[in-house]
């Protein structure tokens, strides 16, 4: 019997940046659904992005996800692939290390919401595919049904302050950019 081989995907800093995409995404990651990957650079990015539009949050706390992320997922903090950037052309240069990331990575998904940023013709260069994080949920769904169902249930228990109800789960994806993953999620009577 063959393993499976699972994608990996670098999660850009819009996809990190919200705590609700973040922690859908990261309890996908945790039933081993897929490989997330990011840099230094991608936290530093949506750290920096996150105290400035909210200065109510604490720095120390954010820092602490961070560790915690890399902690956990252990190999997914890419490092030493700066020598790419020069190699790549997108509409943004400054979006250059995120693919530089995913190639050192051996990536094949970029995770994003700007699409836009990362041309398909310049990401097929390097075998990678950009897609936003809604197709991405719903196409792990569709490898992996049941992995899936318990990567939501994962998120709906890990919820405790407060608890959320399945529904309350389902309109937390619709307000975050995840409308299809709802709808998918929303039949499940399991």
């Amino acid at each position: 019997m063959s393993e499976i081989t699972i994608p990996t995907a670098v999660l850009d800093a819009c996809v990190l940046y919200p705590a609700p995409m973040r922690d859908t995404l990261l309890c996908f990651a945790e039933q081993r659904l897929y490989m997330p990957q990011w840099s230094d650079i991608i936290t530093d990015e949506w750290l920096r992005n996150l105290l400035k539009n909210r200065p109510d949050l604490k720095k120390e706390k954010s820092l602490r996800t961070i560790a915690q992320m890399n902690s956990y997922f252990d190999e997914a903090n890419v490092a030493d692939f700066e020598y790419h950037i020069p190699t790549i052309q997108l509409p943004d240069p400054d979006d250059r290390h995120v693919v530089a990331c995913a190639i050192r990575g051996g990536a094949t998904i970029i995770v994003t919401k700007n699409l836009k940023d990362f041309p398909a013709e310049e990401l097929a260069k390097f075998d990678l595919i950009a897609q936003d994080p809604d197709n991405f949920i719903c196409d792990l769904f569709e490898m992996d049904k049941k992995n899936s169902v318990k990567a939501f249930k994962a998120q709906l228990i890990s919820l405790k302050n407060p608890p959320q109800t399945k529904e309350e789960l389902l309109e937390t994806f619709r307000n975050n950019d995840f409308p299809k993953a709802a709808e998918l999620f929303a039949q499940i009577t399991e």
